[in-house]
């Protein structure tokens, strides 16, 4: 009972003069770590099992209470003035730097952290704070692997958490040491008079300096400091910056992504003055993009095109593969590369504009011009083969509008001018398209998928430039010429000299008789019906086959076209596409048409079907698939309406296959058991019997190809303009043939 009175009676008295208890509490745990290093002969014992972790404790616990003892919120207590006025914290840092005794650097790191984080009075506007704030991020994150890195990041995440709580200080914590003096004036004629670095009445150590702050400690100017240049006329220190982009390049996944985040979070709550120093006296753009050059240049350069296609779900958040799939070389290098592109894509998405645009155009420069280009343009097939599938995959991962707006630029340049046929121009764009026809059938396929994977981003220029811009103004269109009465009128088999008469005589006829002249809806436009029907019927029975398989009918098609044509126009909606064609003047002149390098490359393909291989017909054919989706009227009316009239020298999408057609029936009168072998060929590609080698294996396989692609053209035709009203009303997926 009486130890108990005792205690509540200490408690009381304490009660009644706690400043004056603490101080000196304060003061005692501060001069016994100091004692330390005056007394201590023992250079050897580990920092932790010495009583300065301890004591430290015991200053932040101290340093806590006497903030919530305060009676005036904001005010600064005594220990805290003493903390600032003693530059306990410039000691520490040094203590730090040296490094002894041996991890006495972790013990300041996170004394640091907690006293920032759990002391709410504001710290970093005084110089006292700011001074070994910088000088302890130039201890750590500039060596990968370093002890501290776990230490280091709580610390920086500490910091960026101020700096979101008052995006303000931003500007002040990115400063180095090189800007800090040079401002150093500045900042002076708006601190607080400075008193003797040594209080000697001890009785009267809180005094307060005019404007209520703690002496001894200047405050820095919360106006934002001018820019001011290096000497050099080079790009200042930024610590904060160095050391986060130092610990994203930690080999410890969970300190690399707390950095990335720090990071992320800075860029994003920068204001207008903190964004521009950011850009123009930070390392931030340089030092993000010359990690990503580094870790491209890492690569191995025998990836397999087929691996770095295979490899997704790579993010910055899990830069690591995942674990179920199949390992191959260089798959830890190459996920690197694409989870720290993924990160620069998301730092791009969220960052204020002005580090936004400067960013993606450092990326552009350094990634794509300074590295990317010479490797696509280089003789050496392997390295073309290498860069187009590694661009191909950061496309694929790529979101944010400001970086694929660099790409875009860097793959297909500025101009939307029509080309002509003499032209034969020296820009990327140009070499690419003529990749996509190289000897190197691997080179061509890669090449094609790029294409596809580019018609799928969420960037008018790129369809107007590889396709629009060649078919404004319709002059594929004859003019003044009269709606064809027939079928055979509008294909004018009788001038192809695929079709002849003893082709017409042949036993290989059509499977249906060409139709009659087509229905038209009240707009002018042909019937979707007589579309889809001219595309189904457009392979002769005799080289059919998918009718003796399950799952290999139309329907199939019709459900997968419906998705890709929602995504597809929910993708271009914002661009403000017309409904229909313009109409055509019939007293404008005809003037010449190209279809374009692209679309020219694309029907030459396509009229070798029956002599290239699978793989390729395959990657040709999903391209032009992609093309057709667009619900732009003239690129529907030039790819997918076979009744329209050509000018003179022209060519569409249908013209090409017909041609087609008529060499394949001309070819399967010199293939013995046509059918037979055709249906082999079919299983074998759908796996259903072992692959064998057969005579005429690659025109047997264009065949199949063939087929298919034309029931693909028939559903998108369908799913476009369904019979039952336009596109937009269509709500459910439509079944059954037509």
């Amino acid at each position: 009972m009486l130890s108990r009175l005792g205690a509540l009676l200490q408690e009381a008295v304490g009660a009644r003069e706690p400043s004056i208890d603490l101080l000196e509490a304060f003061v005692e745990h501060w001069k016994g770590i100091t004692n330390y290093y005056i007394e201590s002969t023992d250079e050897n014992t580990p920092a932790k099992k010495t009583d300065i972790p301890w004591r430290l404790k015991q200053m932040l616990d101290i340093l806590v209470y006497e903030e919530r003892q305060q009676a005036a919120a904001g005010a600064a207590g005594p220990c805290l003035e003493y903390l600032l006025q003693h530059k306990i914290l410039e000691t520490l840092c040094t203590l730090g730097k040296a490094e002894y005794p041996p991890g006495m650097r972790q013990q300041v790191l996170q004394f640091f952290s907690k006293v920032l984080a759990q002391v709410q009075h504001p710290l970093l506007h005084y110089l006292n704070v700011h001074r070994p704030v910088q000088k302890l991020l130039r201890l750590g994150g500039t060596v990968p692997g370093s002890f501290t890195e776990k230490e280091e990041v709580q610390f920086t995440t500490v910091l960026c958490s101020k700096i979101q709580q008052d995006p303000a200080l931003l500007t002040y914590i990115l400063e180095g040491k090189k800007t800090v003096s040079k401002k150093k004036a500045s900042r002076e004629a708006a601190a607080l008079p400075k008193e003797a670095a040594s209080v000697k009445d001890k009785d009267h150590p809180h005094s307060k300096a005019p404007d209520g702050g703690p002496c001894g400690a200047r405050v820095l100017s919360t106006q934002p400091p001018a820019e001011t240049e290096e000497p050099n006329g080079g790009i200042g220190e930024s610590n904060l910056i160095t050391s986060l982009i130092g610990l994203c390049k930690s080999k410890k996944g969970r300190v690399a992504l707390k950095a990335q985040e720090n990071l992320l979070l800075l860029v994003s709550v920068a204001s207008q003055a903190a964004a521009t120093y950011l850009v123009q006296s930070s390392p931030c753009c340089p030092a993000v993009v010359e990690h990503l050059c580094q870790l491209y240049q890492s690569l191995p350069s025998f990836l397999d095109p087929a691996d770095i296609a295979a490899l997704e779900g790579i993010s910055w958040r899990l830069p690591s593969a995942p674990s179920d799939e199949a390992s191959f070389p260089g798959k830890e290098a190459l996920a690197a590369f694409l989870g720290w592109f993924d990160y620069c894509d998301h730092l791009i998405t969220e960052a204020h504009t002005v580090v936004s645009d400067a960013l993606a155009k450092a990326v552009a420069e350094k990634l794509f011009v300074e590295i990317l280009q010479p490797q696509l343009l280089h003789v050496s097939e392997q390295s073309v083969l290498t860069a187009t599938a590694l661009l191909t995959a950061m496309l694929r991962q790529l979101r944010s509008p400001g970086l694929l707006g660099e790409a875009v630029a860097f793959l297909l340049g500025t101009d939307q001018q029509p080309a002509v046929p003499e032209d034969s121009p020296h820009t990327l764009c140009a070499h690419l398209i003529r990749h996509c026809d190289h000897l190197s059938d691997e080179i061509s396929s890669a090449t094609l998928r790029l294409f596809e994977e580019l018609l799928q981003k969420p960037h008018e220029h790129i369809v107007r430039s590889l396709v629009l811009c060649h078919l404004e103004g319709r002059p594929y269109v004859a003019r003044g010429s009269p709606e064809p009465e027939s079928y055979e009128d509008t294909l004018d088999l009788e001038e192809d000299p695929y079709f002849t008469d003893g082709f017409l005589n042949s036993s290989f006829q059509p499977s249906t008789k060409p139709p009659p002249a087509p229905a038209t809806n009240p707009d002018g436009k042909t019937a979707v019906t007589e579309i889809v029907n001219s595309f189904l019927c457009l392979v002769p029975e005799e080289a059919k086959t998918s009718a003796f398989l399950e799952e290999t009918g139309y329907d199939t098609y019709v459900h997968d076209a419906y998705g890709l044509f929602q995504e597809c126009s929910s993708r271009v909606a914002p661009w403000g596409w017309p409904l229909g064609p313009p109409p055509l003047d019939p007293h404008e002149p005809e003037r010449p048409f190209f279809e374009g390098h692209f679309l020219q490359m694309l029907f030459d393909r396509m009229s070798r079907i029956l002599d290239q291989p699978y793989s390729l017909n395959l990657q040709v054919t999903s391209v032009l698939s992609r093309l057709a989706l667009f619900p732009h009227p003239l690129i529907h009316e030039y790819l997918l309406d076979p009744y329209i009239s050509l000018a003179p020298g022209c060519r569409s999408l249908f013209s090409v296959l017909v041609r087609v057609i008529g060499d394949l029936m001309q070819r399967i009168q010199r293939v013995p058991q046509f059918p037979g072998k055709l249906l082999l060929v079919r299983r074998q590609l759908m796996g259903q019997v072992p692959g064998e080698q057969l005579d005429h294996q690659t025109l047997l396989q264009g065949v199949v190809v063939l087929e298919e692609f034309c029931k693909e053209l028939a559903a998108i035709a369908f799913v476009k303009f369904p019979p039952r009203g336009p596109h937009l009303c269509l709500s459910t997926p439509p079944e059954g043939h037509v």
